[in-house]
């Protein structure tokens, strides 16, 4: 398997995972965050397959951290009640996780490539899968204490670096 296919399948799995955790989910909230994620990852899917196909393709600048960040405001403001089981939470962390073996994956594959174009598309895809890493450090930082999470009015925890 090549490392176009490998990325491609990396990419297949995160979406459908992502899928998976906003079906698991009754926060509307985290529902929208998930499936931004799982949008995302099919972006990538879509990056990867055309750099195997030696199309031309562009690694687009993405909004998921403001959007995530004006999801985490909606239920600031909203009145839901946030309980979350242990089981969720290391779901969570498994995400995590498999953003950040992508995130390396993409980097080790951008010192292994010598042509410039796929070397900074790999580059891109890395700090988009950094991204998501933080975001989803965020979600469990926000599952593990949402009262807490939540009466940090600023949002420090979503800078866009």
């Amino acid at each position: 398997m090549d490392i176009f296919d490998f990325a491609m399948e990396k990419e297949k799995l995160s979406e459908n995972y992502y899928r998976g955790l906003s079906g698991k989910t009754e926060n509307k909230g985290l529902k929208n965050i998930f499936g931004m994620l799982a949008g995302e990852e099919a972006n990538h899917y879509d990056v990867v397959s055309k750099m195997k196909e030696k199309t031309p393709v562009e690694v687009s600048q993405t909004s998921v951290l403001s959007d995530a960040k004006a999801a985490f405001s909606k239920m600031r403001e909203s009145t839901e009640n946030f309980n979350f089981d242990i089981s969720q939470i290391e779901l969570y962390k498994k995400a995590r996780d498999i953003e950040s073996e992508s995130r390396d994956f993409y980097l080790e594959k951008a010192e292994q490539v010598t042509e410039e174009h796929p070397k900074g598309l790999f580059l891109r895809l890395a700090e988009e899968e950094k991204k998501h890493y933080f975001l989803l450090e965020n979600i469990i930082e926000f599952v593990s204490r949402p009262q807490q999470w939540l009466e940090n009015a600023e949002f420090h925890h979503l800078e866009e670096y």
